[in-house]
């Protein structure tokens, strides 16, 4: 065993001595060490309850003969941290959780690993870190919260960011506003819609990191709790076979999930994430293949923000396992890869039904027949763009329009408030990608405004920054490469037309070539806003989007 560096022979007595200090007795030091991962805190509603399956995790660890022993990592709650300075500090977190996992597993010489995560940049960077370490692992994550009801209508974060655009145009008051505030998210877990963290959670089950139900039994369910334990015990059984996450996450099993995010409609963050942990297991994952599944794979699930049901409409009507077995019908899946149940993809999914057809609809009568996600291509997006095209009003599929550019989110935001926008505009929000943020902010309180004012079905936006999982309408993001890099996005100004085609997958600016290398001459990147401290050094180091935003 790996631990037995830590704990076993004469020489190690020292080291022992110091797990008694921590009431470790002789049985518990002979058996294997089970590191359990907690991202257990109090600042954000996902976490708050983890160590309740900490615990239960601890428990069925122990019920099949191991030792767990538990270590934090750090957390950002993005919907607090949107809309401000804050936000540049969440995907940068991401890399930060892989290496402080990593430092700590090292030191620690842990037999296998349990992950207990939930949110936004946590999962990815959990899974980034099981490929890096290769040692037996296992994911559970925290579950989805549950909607909220306001009105005898059911709602959620996303609600909230749209009703501040409503009531800057006088459709909300400020009374209901304080209403609705209170009951828009009414308990602990990730937040009811199939934005990031869900979707993260999703796919991990479907890349066969997580137990069947990872991603959807909400979190105040008792079944959470149980899926913990056998989790627990299930990362025994790992061991005890030797499989490892590399033996799992192969590049068919990254195919899967990005097969399975295409009918889920799933946040355009997982084009960051996905390519990232890839990238761990040595294995390039291109932004045209989106494209490639796109055309094959039909969306099957409506999901907050798209449409109209949450987490739990998805597990009741039979959770992912159930999308797959569904998708699998037009052999879309490699039902062959290895899975931490210890069994094949196919065999979990075997019995699995869809319960509400119009939750999880079939093959033969799906919401679009193309996927959730597109990449854009173009004289804008040499390198690609990515936008939800499942949350796209069919008006917006194909648009042209003058540009509106703005060099930050602030600067936007304060022109949509201002009533600056108008029906046709096409907002460019630029220098927020991951080097020109530094940070790569979400910016759910523009496309939220944007909704709230009633322009979503007229107004298109497009950045170098990313959008929140909760965004719906013509958001086009990680326009690569950004504008800190010199990418075409820099050199766009106030008027320009730029032509959006969804469904063709193009993204151009109506200018020549020449037109572009004359004002390619005159540009000049600008100051960076932050000089000093870990987005320094981030800034220095980090990728494009179109790579996953990882660190060279």
């Amino acid at each position: 065993m790996k631990s037995d560096a830590t704990k076993k022979g004469t020489e190690r007595a020292p080291h022992r001595s110091l797990l008694y200090a921590m009431g470790y007795t002789k049985e518990e030091q002979q058996r294997p060490i089970i590191g359990i991962v907690n991202s257990a805190n109090e600042i954000i509603p996902g976490h708050l309850h983890l160590n309740n399956i900490v615990k239960a995790v601890k428990a069925g660890v122990y019920m099949a003969g191991g030792t767990p022993m538990e270590f934090g990592t750090i957390g950002v709650c993005d919907g607090i941290a949107m809309g401000h300075q804050g936000m540049k500090y969440s995907l940068v977190t991401r890399e930060l959780i892989a290496d402080s996992i990593e430092c700590v597993c090292k030191a620690h010489a842990f037999d296998a690993l349990v992950f207990v995560c939930s949110c936004d940049k946590i999962v990815p960077g959990m899974l980034m870190a099981a490929a890096r370490l290769n040692i037996p692992s296992i994911m559970i994550s925290g579950g989805p919260m549950l909607p909220g009801k306001h009105n005898g209508k059911q709602i959620d974060l996303k609600t909230m960011f749209e009703a501040v655009g409503s009531v800057a145009a006088g459709k909300t008051s400020q009374a209901e506003l304080a209403q609705m505030e209170q009951v828009a998210c009414p308990g602990v877990g990730s937040c009811a819609g199939m934005f990031t963290a869900n979707s993260m959670n999703c796919l991990t089950e479907v890349l066969g990191m997580g137990l069947p139900g990872n991603g959807t039994i909400p979190a105040i369910s008792s079944r959470r709790i149980a899926l913990a334990k056998q989790a627990g015990m299930a990362v025994m059984q790992l061991l005890e076979e030797n499989i490892c996450p590399l033996d799992i996450m192969t590049r068919r099993a990254f195919t899967n999930a990005l097969t399975v995010d295409m009918a889920l409609g799933c946040s355009t963050n997982t084009a960051l994430h996905l390519p990232a942990i890839a990238n761990e297991a040595n294995i390039e994952l291109k932004v045209a293949l989106i494209n490639t599944l796109s055309q094959r794979v039909p969306h099957l699930c409506s999901i907050s923000p798209a449409g109209p049901h949450f987490m739990v409409d998805i597990d009741d009507a039979g959770g992912i396992p159930a999308v797959m077995k569904e998708l699998s019908k037009l052999g879309l899946l490699g039902l062959e890869e290895l899975t931490v149940t210890g069994n094949e993809v196919g065999e979990n999914i075997e019995n699995s039904v869809i319960k509400d057809p119009e939750v999880i609809r079939s093959i033969d009568n799906p919401y679009h027949q193309t996927g959730g996600l597109a990449a854009l291509f173009g004289n804008l997006a040499p390198n690609g763009s990515i936008v939800k095209q499942s949350a796209v009003s069919e008006k917006m599929l194909v648009h042209k329009g003058p540009a509106k550019v703005f060099d930050s989110e602030e600067a936007a935001t304060a022109a949509i408030k201002q009533g600056d926008i108008k029906k046709g505009d096409v907002i460019v929000i630029r220098y927020e990608g991951p080097k020109g943020g530094p940070g790569m902010r979400e910016m759910l309180a523009v496309t939220a405004a944007i909704a709230g004012l009633g322009l979503d079905e007229d107004v298109a936006l497009l950045t170098d920054g990313r959008f929140s999982g909760a965004t719906r309408g013509s958001s086009i993001g990680h326009v690569s490469p950004e504008a800190m890099d010199g990418g075409v996005i820099a050199l766009i100004e106030n008027g320009d037309i730029i032509e959006i085609d969804i469904p063709d997958k193009k993204l151009n600016v109506l200018l020549s070539d020449d037109q572009l290398a004359a004002r390619k001459e005159n540009w000049q990147p600008p100051p960076s806003t932050i000089d000093t401290g870990y987005l320094a050094r981030y800034a220095q180091s980090v990728s494009s989007a179109d790579k996953g935003a990882i660190l060279k």
